[in-house]
């Protein structure tokens, strides 16, 4: 089966966007990675780039009192979070936008925390933090999730799902010595444990599946989608010793004055 056939994208979309998120992660990970983002100002101006239909876009919200411009390139995840936020009275205080991350048209210096989970490495973990250093004032903080390897020769299936979906993923020291090259001093960072893969992502999906072979019982192309849907859930519960996501956060670095001193 061509994984890029408009038939496999329309069942994909058809899954995941019914998704409280796209990825792993919950909000105690998200609570715990705004901790180390010590020094932000109260009402902080917030980026969250790739943000799907804004699982952890509502968290942001919940865990801060600041403006968030939400943006995604998926017009339909976009209008869902839309119909979310004037659901929940954050119209005013979140922005959903449809845009492209890999060229964001927000203004230079103007965020004060960029918000990234399972999303930057589509357009390469080192371009994105380039773009993520342009966008902060200096001294604001970055915090996102990747897919990192945690162990040496992957069964083949492993293998190959992830050479497919990210042939560049590398190891946590790499991504560690990324953010350290492209000017931003690495604060922390912490694997997500097994169960922020299941509560609000791999479990919903594996319901929505099921929901979705019932309906598409007669269908074999879309079942077989299905099937291959299904496939990655059922890898992590046999393999996920060899792979994990990581949640990172750094700085950007201040600028010094000629005599040495930082300033913002």
């Amino acid at each position: 089966m061509n994984e890029t056939s408009p038939r496999f994208w329309q069942i994909f979309f058809e899954v995941f966007e019914a998704l409280p998120r796209q990825g792993p992660g919950n909000r105690a990970n998200a609570a715990r990675a705004l901790s180390l983002c010590r020094d932000l100002p109260p009402s902080p101006a917030i980026l969250d780039l790739g943000c799907g239909v804004g699982g952890q876009t509502l968290y942001l919200a919940e865990l801060t009192s600041g403006t968030i411009a939400a943006i995604d390139s998926q017009a339909s995840s976009i209008e869902r979070l839309k119909a979310v936020l004037a659901e929940r009275g954050l119209s005013q205080r979140v922005q959903a936008l449809v845009g492209d991350m890999a060229h964001p048209e927000q203004p230079l210096e103007s965020f004060d925390l960029i918000w990234s989970e399972g999303a930057l490495y589509n357009i390469g973990i080192k371009h994105a933090l380039r773009i993520c250093h342009r966008l902060l004032r200096p001294g604001g903080y970055l915090a996102f999730t990747d897919a990192v390897w945690r162990k040496e020769n992957p069964p083949p299936e492993v293998k190959t799902s992830f050479g497919i979906d990210y042939p560049t993923m590398g190891w946590v020291d790499d991504v560690v010595a990324a953010i350290e090259n492209c000017g931003f001093e690495q604060l922390g960072h912490f694997t997500l444990p097994d169960e922020a893969w299941w509560s609000d992502f791999y479990t919903p999906m594996l319901n929505r599946i099921e929901e979705l072979r019932g309906r598409y019982a007669n269908d074999g192309e879309a079942s077989a989608v299905l099937e291959q849907l299904a496939q990655e859930p059922a890898m992590h519960r046999c393999h996920s010793e060899y792979y994990a996501y990581e949640f990172f956060v750094a700085r950007r670095r201040q600028r010094k004055e000629g005599n040495g001193r930082t300033t913002a």
